[in-house]
């Protein structure tokens, strides 16, 4: 499961490389730090003993993945992605999060 996080987080870094230069520290950086909160909570759930545990931490992970939404619906409206690129980042999200939730009601 981590990969496909660890991987759209890859996927993030390469699109915002494309951003101009004058939104390094501004949706930049923001959109980096909030992609890669997504696989790191889900590592840090990995390494508690409880399933209860594990469970809360892919529960905090989700609130970045829409976050991320949000940061690349702004992104288009400000022209810095293609209609196409929004919606291809957008499924691959979506389906990210589908595979949270499946996993984690396996957990309960």
């Amino acid at each position: 499961m981590a990969s496909e996080h660890r991987s759209f987080c890859k996927d993030i870094y390469l699109l915002t490389s494309k951003f101009p230069e004058d939104e390094k520290y501004g949706l930049v950086s923001q959109f980096r730090s909030v992609s890669i909160s997504i696989p790191s909570n889900i590592a840090e759930g990995c390494s508690r003993i409880s399933n209860k545990d594990f469970s809360r931490f892919l529960v905090i992970a989700l609130g970045p993945c829409y976050e991320v939404e949000t940061q690349l619906l702004l992104s288009y409206d400000l022209g810095f992605i293609s209609k196409t690129d929004l919606e291809n980042y957008t499924e691959t999200l979506m389906s990210v999060v589908k595979m949270m939730s499946e996993f984690n009601s396996t957990l309960s």
